[in-house]
C-alpha cells in the first residue's frame, strides 16, 4: 500500500522526520535525488547543534545518547580581522552548541529509520495534486507515485514541493562561498590545525572571508568567500584548474589579506566547489496553508549561513511530526496549517538574524558586526 506521507529530500529535516514518524508508527516513504552516500571525506563542513531547537529534536527522536558519541564539545569561534588580530572568540565548552560534521549527522539520522523506507536516485519533475484530492509524484524518468496524503519538501532552495504553495523564490544574496579542504597529510596541516583550533576560524575583512573549520577526522574545510561575484558566474568554467585558480585567488582577491591567513588558501588542495548563498524575501515568505503539501527547512526558509539554518530545520522537522500525531492521518491538513503556524514566526526570527550577519561580510569586519551583537 501506499504510505500516506511522502518526504522529498533525505537532509536532515528529511530524515529526522522521518524517524519522528517512524517512532510514531506513521507509515512513509522518502524520495532522494542522489545516490547513497559514499565513505571518505565530503566537501561539507561541521554544524553545532543547539539545546534549544536542534538537540530537542534529536532529543525526542532518541538520539541524543549517539550523537554525543560522534559530537565534539568546546568548539570556540575565533573572529579575525584581514591582517590577523583575533578580534573576538565566542563559544567554547559553556555554549552547549556541540559540533556534528554534516556527514556524520546525516549518517546518524540515516541509521536510525529502515533502510526500505529511503529511495535513492528519485529525480523529480513535479508534484502535482490529483482529481481525487492526493497528491501524486512525477520523476524524471517517466514514473509516478501517487496516493499520498501529504507531501513534505525537504528538498533544499530550489525545492520542487514549495511551487505548490508559493510562487515566491530565493534570490541571490550577493554573496558565495568556494569550497575546499586540508588532508591531515598535507605539509601544512599542522600550522593550519593550529591556527583554526578545535573549532571555526574565520578571517573577514573588504567583503571577502576565509573560513576553516576542524572536521571530526583531523582534516580542515576552508571556504572562501567572495561579495563581488554574480549569480550567474560560470563556476564550471572557471574551476577547471584549481591550482590556478587558488593562486588566482591570491592575487586577484586576497592580495591584501596577512600572508599567514592567504596560506590557508595557498595550502588547500583538491576540487573547489561553487556555493552560490540565497535566501526567501522576508516580505513575501508567508503563505496560506495548501492542502496535501507543505515544507521544511531550506525548502521553507532558506537564507545565508548563520549557525542556525540546520536547527530551525530539526525543529521545522519535530514541530511538523507533533502536529501530525496529534490529528492523526484524517487531520493532516489541519496539522499543516498548525505546524505552518508555529514554523513562520520562528523562521521569520532566523531570517532576520541571518540579516545582522551579513555585517561579516563588511569593509569593517568583524568589527561592525561585533557592535551591532554588542561585543564591540
Amino acid at each position: 500500500m501506499t504510505p500516506p506521507i511522502a518526504i522529498i529530500g533525505a537532509g536532515p529535516s528529511g530524515l529526522t522526520l522521518g524517524r519522528l514518524l517512524e517512532l510514531a508508527n506513521i507509515s512513509y516513504i522518502i524520495f532522494e535525488r542522489d545516490a547513497p552516500p559514499k565513505a571518505g571525506p565530503e566537501r561539507t563542513g561541521t554544524l553545532d547543534i543547539h539545546a534549544e531547537d536542534g538537540q530537542l529534536a534529536l532529543r525526542e527522536a532518541g538520539l541524543m545518547d549517539e550523537f554525543r558519541k560522534i559530537a565534539r564539545y568546546d568548539t570556540p569561534t575565533i573572529l579575525a580581522d584581514s591582517t590577523g588580530k583575533v578580534a573576538i572568540t565566542v563559544g567554547g565548552e559553556a555554549a552547549d552548541r556541540p559540533e556534528i560534521d554534516r556527514k556524520d549527522l546525516r549518517r546518524l539520522l540515516l541509521d536510525s529509520v529502515p533502510a526500505e523506507r529511503v529511495h535513492w536516485n528519485c529525480k523529480i519533475q513535479e508534484v502535482c495534486k490529483d482529481d481525487d484530492g492526493l497528491m501524486s509524484i512525477h520523476f524524471v524518468d517517466g514514473n509516478v507515485e501517487s496516493g499520498f496524503r501529504l507531501v513534505v519538501g525537504a528538498d533544499g532552495a530550489w525545492s520542487k514541493t514549495r511551487r505548490l504553495i508559493t510562487s515566491v523564490k530565493p534570490v541571490y544574496s550577493g554573496y558565495y562561498y568556494l569550497t575546499m579542504g586540508i588532508k591531515k597529510t598535507n605539509p601544512y596541516h599542522p600550522k593550519a590545525a593550529a591556527l583554526v583550533g578545535n573549532g571555526t576560524y574565520m578571517v573577514m575583512g573588504g567583503g571577502k572571508q576565509i573560513v576553516c573549520q576542524l572536521l571530526g577526522d583531523g582534516s580542515l574545510f576552508t571556504g572562501i568567500g567572495l561579495s563581488t561575484l554574480p549569480a550567474d558566474w560560470d563556476a564550471k568554467a572557471e574551476l577547471t584548474d584549481p591550482s590556478a585558480f587558488r593562486e588566482r585567488l591570491l592575487q586577484d582577491y586576497f592580495a591584501d589579506f596577512a600572508e599567514e591567513q592567504r596560506d590557508l588558501i595557498k595550502h588547500s588542495e583538491g576540487d573547489i566547489y561553487p556555493w552560490p548563498l540565497y535566501d526567501m524575501p522576508l516580505d513575501a515568505f508567508f503563505w496560506k496553508p495548501v492542502p496535501g503539501v507543505t515544507a521544511i527547512g531550506d525548502a521553507a526558509h532558506v537564507s545565508i549561513p548563520s549557525g542556525e539554518g540546520v536547527n530551525i530545520a530539526l525543529h521545522d522537522s519535530l514541530q511538523l511530526s507533533q502536529q501530525i500525531v496529534k490529528y492523526g492521518l484524517g487531520g493532516v491538513d489541519q496539522a499543516v496549517a498548525e505546524y505552518e503556524k508555529l514554523m513562520f514566526p520562528r523562521a521569520l526570527k532566523h531570517m532576520e538574524a541571518a540579516k545582522v550577519g551579513e555585517l561579516l561580510w563588511a569593509k569593517d569586519a568583524p568589527y561592525s558586526f561585533m557592535k551591532a551583537i554588542g561585543v564591540a
